[in-house]
């Protein structure tokens, strides 16, 4: 049995539909914010793998609950990784692109400094740190920009106004690859089962999608899918402030991912299904 921490976010809700007889924790059942209720939940279930698709997301009030944020995305991950160590059980832990800093214009390898911008970026890579530490078998999994029919994310921001309105703003200076929920949750069950026969492929591994696009750019592609006439106007960043700031640079080099046999998935193709999916709700 695989146990995963998240029950209600997009990789979680992914997971729940790839693997329904995984063991899914909602909040009151193990708050990240007890971390120690996190480990305890481990030892009560024994499971054969844990995933942790939960986290404090909120980037812009994590400069204000720097503490809570660090709770939850650094002591909690590095509690679950040490039950795991303990129990000789391998974790798989999503983190971030917001580890690093988003200079320059190549792809981040995995061994890149981390440099994060602000306390979001900060509290993940307290959590990178903590299971890294813990001598659990782990992979820590950074992605980038992700986007389902779940949730709250891009594409659904995008699509309620872009029905309603002729032009959108969107900032074009943020680069990126937008990363389909279900590649990851699809990603992070192979990874798992990999590392129970292969604990050497411990470590940390990028996933994200390709090919890197804008913000605005990957706006157009919505509004193009979805049959939507609003046009995408380019902004920059600074013309969009906000309380965090975000790496202008989110490419991530995935080719670490061939150590599991897997590749980077194209968002495109995901694109048609997602907003299929959305219209089929509506």
């Amino acid at each position: 049995m695989i146990l995963v921490f998240g029950r209600t976010g997009q990789v979680a809700q992914e997971l729940a539909i790839l693997a329904p007889d995984a063991r899914f924790l909602s909040r009151a059942e193990a708050d990240l914010a007890d971390p120690a209720s996190c480990a305890a939940a481990i030892r009560a279930h024994a499971p054969q793998a844990v995933i942790n698709a939960a986290a404090y997301t909120a980037v812009d009030r994590a400069e204000e609950e720097e503490a809570l944020a660090t709770t939850i995305n650094g002591d909690a991950p590095a509690a679950m990784a040490g039950a795991c160590a303990a129990l000789g059980i391998p974790l798989v832990h999503i983190s971030t692109d917001y580890v690093f800093d988003g200079a320059g214009e190549a792809p981040f390898t995995t061994n890149h400094p981390t440099a994060p911008l602000g306390a979001y970026g900060r509290s993940k890579l307290a959590g990178e740190a903590g299971v890294a530490e813990s001598g659990a078998v782990h992979a820590i999994l950074r992605t980038s920009w992700v986007v389902s029919a779940h949730g709250a994310n891009f594409i659904k921001t995008m699509l309620r106004p872009g029905s309603e309105r002729e032009k959108l703003t969107v900032v074009a200076d943020q680069i990126g690859g937008p990363t389909p929920a279900r590649a990851i949750a699809a990603a992070c069950l192979a990874i798992a089962e990999q590392l129970r026969d292969a604990p050497e492929k411990t470590g940390t591994y990028h996933f994200a999608g390709r090919p890197a696009t804008s913000w605005a750019d990957f706006a157009r592609a919505i509004m193009a899918e979805a049959g939507l006439a609003c046009t995408i106007e380019d902004i920059p960043s600074s013309a969009y402030p906000t309380p965090a700031r975000r790496p202008l640079n989110s490419r991530l080099d995935c080719t670490s991912l061939a150590v599991f046999g897997l590749r980077q998935p194209d968002w495109r193709a995901e694109l048609s299904d997602i907003i299929q999916d959305l219209k089929g709700r509506s």
